[in-house]
């Protein structure tokens, strides 16, 4: 490789040989090992990493030219080198005059299409803008996919305390008819509003739901509704109109914004007409917060930074292979798997930047659940088998709900489970704990090793002061610039996802098949899966 990378095995054997409970031993070491950004909390008192241990990494990423690179992201770089891009969703969430000190060029059709979604929003919502029956809408279907689709769940689901627009935002993305069926006999075709999220008006999912959606439309109203009802966010403008949606009824997304960081754009328009403009404004406010924490703030004060370098100690270092997230909020349930595209589909890579096989590990499976929920399941196997998931908590310091005694409940658990993640319970303390309780010396000999867990489980805590489009922005931007950190730490291009085009492919290569083609370059397993669908 060009650059050099750090030699995480060094301290490997320390690390495993001590327990992080032992690293409090450092009187100073919860304040050396909390910060705040944005509105955020972060405790990562509970990771398994000293502080000499973390200052070299620190100093690592400043040798990696890690702030040059920060720099060049912000700035316009073309750092997607793959698709010759820049990489500027940052932009969307500025204000102006960034956006024309670093845009001067495209800088007004930012400011443009924000006022546009502004006016189409409040146009809506007030009645101006109705349907082609004259009716006010009271639904907003959305179609879309991937990262057309996932930031718009989370900020749906995160902030439906904020739905006061009266539209109920509906989103259909999985290519599943009994999905479309679902989603349509929900709504009247009188009063829905539909937008089309696609960046090149191509993709398949996205396009046979919008055809089935059109044709369940066109059954119950005149062929102008399409062009009065629908919305595309595209800039394949000659296929959007064709498919019947009006000119003025098309916003832009640009080639430097990708699927994955589309939310802060046009593509977060039906969120939007759920929370009302002034609540995404506010959303766009605490992501812009945490960009400027993330480029000013010195790396060992840095979030963003912080993190990171946490997960590639825990994943290069200590080889732990997986994340967990576990939001303990009801309404961040949709969280994790927004992340597990947001990171897995940025660094799920094995080759560099510059086209050489990478040497060391990059991703690691990231997957999670809200809690308490999580507890009855997966965190039987985080407690007692072999391997280790290091875990990211979130929790809100103030619930949404009127049941504040849920909260504190919610919350006692969150910390207790990071708490118990990290101190295990020992065979001695199992037979101590069961003979204070009164066990017998058999029943203590049957049951204690069953009761044993193995703990020093390292984990980061983010306390948000509660829930709300500011802290939520904030957030999101946190993963971001985590997950951008530690691509370029790693030596890849965060910003491309060519492996998830060989499926496109080899779909429709099957679907030719399906249609009388020859697919003798597929196996003659999926020949046969294709001959007993068709039989069926």
């Amino acid at each position: 490789m060009t650059e050099h990378f750090f030699d995480f095995s060094s301290n490997r054997q320390k690390a495993n040989d001590r327990t992080i409970i032992s690293l409090f031993d450092e009187i100073t070491r919860v304040d050396n090992f909390t910060t705040n950004a944005a509105g955020l909390f972060l405790d990562y008192s509970k990771q398994n990493i000293s502080q000499s241990e973390l200052s070299a990494l620190i100093n690592w990423a400043g040798s990696s030219q890690l702030f040059d690179k920060i720099a060049a992201q912000f700035s316009g770089d073309k750092i997607n080198n793959t698709e010759q891009r820049a990489v500027l969703h940052t932009l969307l969430r500025a204000p102006n005059d960034i956006k024309k000190a670093v845009l001067p060029e495209g800088a007004n059709e930012i400011i443009a299409t924000e006022q546009q979604m502004e006016k189409i929003v409040n146009d809506v919502c007030s009645g101006k803008l109705t349907s082609s029956t004259q009716e006010k809408f009271t639904d907003v279907l959305a179609i879309g996919i991937g990262g057309s689709f996932y930031g718009i769940k989370v900020g749906l689901t995160a902030l439906q305390p904020y739905h006061s627009t009266g539209l109920n935002v509906h989103f259909l993305a999985n290519v599943d008819g009994g999905a479309v069926q679902e989603k349509l006999n929900k709504l009247s075709a009188k009063t829905t509003l539909v937008v089309v999220i696609s960046k090149t008006f191509s993709t398949q999912e996205t396009l046979l739901n919008a055809l089935a959606v059109k044709h369940w439309m066109l059954a119950a109203l005149p062929a102008h509704c399409i062009a009065q009802q629908w919305f595309a966010i595209s800039t394949n403008i000659e296929q959007v109109t064709s498919f019947g949606i009006a000119r003025e009824h098309v916003l832009p997304i640009w080639d430097w914004v990708g699927g994955r960081f589309s939310l802060w754009s046009a593509v977060g328009l039906p969120l939007a007409f759920a929370i009302g403009y002034e609540n995404f404004v506010k959303l766009k406010q605490g992501a812009f917060e945490m960009d400027q924490h993330f480029k000013s703030a010195k790396f060992k004060d840095n979030m963003p930074v912080i993190m990171a370098l946490l997960g590639m100690w825990n994943r290069n270092g200590l080889n732990y292979s997986s994340l967990a997230i576990l939001p303990y909020e009801h309404a961040l349930r949709a969280l994790p798997g927004y992340l597990q595209q947001t990171d897995m589909e940025s660094n799920g890579k094995s080759v560099s930047i510059d086209g050489k096989k990478l040497d060391w590990l990059t991703a690691p499976v990231v997957f999670g659940q809200e809690g308490t929920n999580g507890q009855h399941a997966f965190m039987q196997l985080m407690h007692q088998s072999v391997d280790v998931i290091p875990t990211d908590f979130i929790v809100s310091l103030k619930g949404s709900s009127k049941y504040s005694e849920h909260h504190k409940v919610l919350v006692a658990n969150c910390f207790a489970q990071s708490e118990a993640l990290m101190q295990g319970k020992t065979l001695q303390q199992v037979k101590d704990e069961m003979s204070t309780q009164g066990a017998s010396d058999e029943e203590i000999k049957r049951l204690a090793v069953h009761k044993t867990m193995k703990g020093n489980t390292p984990s980061n805590t983010i306390v948000l002061e509660s829930l709300n489009p500011h802290s939520l922005g904030a957030l999101l931007a946190l993963y971001e610039h985590k997950i951008f950190v530690q691509g370029v730490l790693w030596q890849l291009n965060s910003f491309d996802q060519w492996g998830v085009e060989l499926g496109k492919q080899l779909g429709d290569q099957v679907l030719a098949v399906m249609a009388g083609q020859e697919g003798n370059n597929l196996s003659y397993s999926s020949q046969m899966l294709i001959k007993r669908f068709l039989n069926a």
